[in-house]
């Protein structure tokens, strides 16, 4: 692990901490600077995952930087001088657009390096939205969560390469660990789903926020042309939240019901225990509509020996090895997704965990939370020699 100063303090900006990749890469990156014998605190609005920090040893400082209202921002900064100059923070670190302009402002202000993760791919159709995605690139280092975001920011704001560090999302292969998942977890979440035990189909997880992008849309109409087929030997979940998007979860919810696929298609809600839901099932699903800066929910599956079946564009590209780990299949073609869950079911059951096991190999070489806050610390390090 990079050496950092003894006194380093560190501070990272994130509108919320209520569920997502973002938000846990925070609690890893501060969990391993507090292991570094260092300080680390989050400023955000707050959110259920809060308590996982602290409990860490994250310290936080709540205060409302998911507001993109001016006035807001503006005070927004002239908090956070405050924590910096108080707590003595040694570096800024923001991951999204809105708290960074405030972040960054403060990090001028008070003479401290501040670097930004590029956690997705912002879409910039006008001069002025690409001025504010930029503020992203305006410290000392820019990092990237994927090979394909990397390349994507250093070809949308004209920057040097060398500016630009891709380090892959790490997953918690102490949480994510096979071994530790006991039948009861799993049988708790047939219980609380209300699934039939025992079941003889293929079970396949979509994990992910209930929203448009995740293409829970294609899995639906794949499946009922399976149903048309005859197919009945399979079970879909759909595990997550809908966020307040009560209008895209109900046209999702009315897809299944017109299809008659009521009893093959379940929203399960929101899942605390992600590595017990991941070895319930036979396969895990990312069918994304829109290309993911990283993917993920197609790792995660992975360390807990699990193919995936992914859509073949962006980080997920990356992150699964065609008919070795998973599937890598057309982004919104319902008669290949149809195919490949039909592949998927027939594939029999020794070469199932065979490509399990390539997987969770290929995770723990690739994608542990140990490799991107090595990393991550090393961003920190770099900077730091720089600027002395």
């Amino acid at each position: 692990m990079p050496v950092l100063p003894p006194d380093f303090a560190l501070l990272q900006v994130i509108p919320e901490m209520e569920t997502g990749g973002a938000e846990q890469t925070v609690i890893d990156v501060a969990q391993a600077v507090v292991n570094a014998g260092g300080r680390a605190f989050v400023a955000t609005r707050g959110g259920r995952m809060t308590a996982r920090l602290e409990a860490d040893g994250g310290r936080l400082a709540q205060m409302p930087v998911q507001s993109k209202n001016p006035l807001v921002m503006l005070g927004n900064a002239a908090r956070l001088v405050d924590l910096i100059r108080r707590e003595k923070i040694t570096l800024v670190h923001a991951r999204s657009r809105a708290p960074a302009f405030s972040a960054l402002w403060a990090a001028h202000v008070t003479g401290v390096p501040f670097v930004a993760t590029y956690h997705g791919i912002y879409n910039a159709r006008s001069g002025l939205k690409r001025w504010y995605n930029a503020v992203m690139t305006k410290g000392d280092l820019v990092i990237a969560n994927s090979d394909y975001t990397r390349d994507h920011v250093v070809a949308e704001h004209d920057l040097d390469p060398a500016r630009v560090i891709s380090i892959p999302r790490g997953v918690d292969l102490a949480r994510f660990d096979p071994r530790k998942v006991t039948p009861s977890r799993v049988q708790a979440l047939r219980d609380l789903w209300d699934l039939p035990s025992p079941d003889s189909r293929k079970v396949f997880v979509l994990g992910g926020r209930i929203t448009r992008l995740k293409g829970h849309l294609t899995i639906v109409a794949a499946a009922a042309r399976m149903k048309a087929q005859g197919r009945n030997d399979f079970l879909i979940l759909f595990v997550g939240d809908d966020q307040g998007r009560a209008e895209y979860r109900q046209e999702v919810e009315d897809a299944i019901r017109s299809a008659g696929l009521d009893d093959t298609i379940k929203l399960v809600g929101h899942c605390d225990d992600m590595p017990a839901a991941y070895r319930l099932a036979d396969y895990a699903l990312l069918p994304s509509t829109q290309p993911e800066s990283f993917g993920r929910t197609a790792v995660e599956p992975q360390a807990m020996a699990r193919p995936v079946l992914v859509a073949d564009h962006g980080g997920a590209r990356e992150t699964v090895i065609e008919g070795g780990t998973g599937w890598r299949l057309p982004p919104g073609d319902v008669e290949a997704w149809a195919q490949g869950l039909l592949t998927a079911i027939d594939t029999p059951a020794a070469r199932r965990r065979a490509m399990g096991e390539a997987g969770l190999a290929r995770v723990k070489k690739l994608y542990s939370v140990e490799a991107m806050c090595e990393a991550t610390l090393g961003v920190y390090a770099r900077v730091l020699e720089d600027r002395a």
